[in-house]
């Protein structure tokens, strides 16, 4: 199913993504592609460069902005990055996508890794360091994953500015400190985070598909310890988890090869409770005496988790499930989309995996993104750090108001 635009969009976008090693090339034939489509200039330029060209970066980010004039030009390295029809993995490439945004009012901002530490340390002093823009529809945000600690980061934002999506991802392919580069207008960062608010007349819905599948019934966690749980509906998790695996078909069995997952309910409370309801995280360990099992975030008794199975096929119906619902809104203006470094051809046996499901449902939609070292998106109105996912924002100018 291919979709159109069903209102006058006064938003105009243009990706393009180019594989060269010549900087110079990169430069002149994205530059090119982007003032073809847009003219003299650009109110945004969203900027994703592989890691290989990290050297290059801080050149290649301030001669785009002149060259397109960008007012604001925000992006970072990754270990691949994606285009409009491609994602390019393993090779020197540089993908963008620039739009023209009359009515949107776009603020950018930094952050350094020691207001960072200070803001995840106490989320209520977040305010004090940077405060988004009165009725922020929206925020981007980019950043190290060597200095930035993006939970506690996204738990500040969460607490103290409720209900504001946050839509990005943690920069990838650097080997060690310092290697990362993030770029703001002509400002090279190697730490922190660079992120942009948006406000005006703009919407975006946000998808964040986590590739998993939920299997077997949903539990209360009874006992548990940080990231331990010690009990689920009162037996020892691996009890729960011995129980599930017998009753696993044949090909369910050989998904349990891709790691065992369980999803974290966002709002326990919630009855019934389904796919898509869930914060998934892996399970990392087993106490074999206790039957114990140890995953990746904390979690209390009283809430309620279920087990989750991952592989190519699952994420890619996952995606599709999400997409599907946006034929209610008609296509949108523009896109990004951040997904898993552990996605693309490390998941799928073809490439362009996700792009090809997003541009399945928008042909010709001006979309750029990375591959991440964690994806943030919201679920349930709460911001969270992903891992495995492919976050996707969707910008759309909003339909108009049929009382006025």
């Amino acid at each position: 199913m291919v979709l159109s635009r069903a209102i006058v969009d006064n938003m105009k976008f243009a990706s393009v993504a180019v594989t060269s090693s010549n900087v110079d090339v990169l430069l002149r034939d994205v530059s090119k592609a982007v003032l073809d489509r847009l003219g003299e200039h650009a109110d945004v330029a969203f900027v994703f460069v592989n890691a290989a060209l990290s050297t290059h970066a801080a050149t290649l980010a301030a001669n785009l902005k002149k060259a397109i004039g960008a007012r604001v030009l925000i992006g970072c390295t990754g270990e691949g990055v994606i285009g409009p029809a491609h994602e390019i993995e393993n090779q020197p490439a540089l993908a963008v996508v620039a739009a023209q945004m009359p009515g949107v009012e776009i603020e950018p901002f930094a952050l350094g890794k020691r207001d960072l530490m200070k803001i995840a340390l106490s989320p209520g002093s977040l305010l004090s360091h940077y405060q988004p823009p009165f009725a922020t529809k929206f925020a981007v945000m980019l950043a190290d994953p060597f200095s930035c600690p993006m939970d506690g980061v996204l738990r500040a934002f969460n607490q103290e500015c409720d209900g504001l999506p946050i839509i990005g991802g943690m920069a990838s392919g650097a080997r060690q400190p310092n290697e990362t580069a993030l770029f703001l207008n002509e400002t090279l960062h190697r730490e922190g985070l660079v992120g942009a608010a948006f406000r005006g007349d703009i919407e975006v819905d946000v998808i964040v598909s986590q590739g998993c599948r939920p299997v077997g019934p949903v539990f209360e966690v009874t006992d548990a310890t940080y990231n331990v749980i010690d009990s689920l509906g009162g037996q020892p998790p691996m009890t729960r988890i011995q129980a599930l695996v017998d009753d696993l078909d044949e090909e369910d069995r050989e998904l349990l090869q891709n790691g065992l997952f369980i999803g974290r309910a966002i709002d326990s409370k919630k009855d019934p409770i389904g796919r898509g309801d869930f914060l998934v995280r892996g399970v990392m360990g087993v106490d074999g005496e206790s039957g114990a099992i140890a995953i990746g975030d904390t979690v209390t008794a009283g809430e309620r988790v279920q087990f989750h199975l991952r592989d190519a096929r699952t994420a890619r119906e996952d995606l599709e499930m999400m997409l599907s619902p946006q034929a209610l809104f008609g296509a949108p203006s523009g896109a990004l989309l951040f997904s898993c470094n552990g996605r693309g051809t490390r998941l799928y046996d073809e490439p362009d995996g996700d792009i090809s499901a997003v541009t399945s449902y928008f042909r010709g939609l001006d979309v750029a993104g990375f591959f991440c070292a964690g994806e943030i998106g919201p679920i349930g109105g709460k911001n969270f750090l992903h891992g495995h996912t492919a976050s996707l924002a969707l910008i759309r100018t909003p339909a108009p108001d049929p009382d006025k």
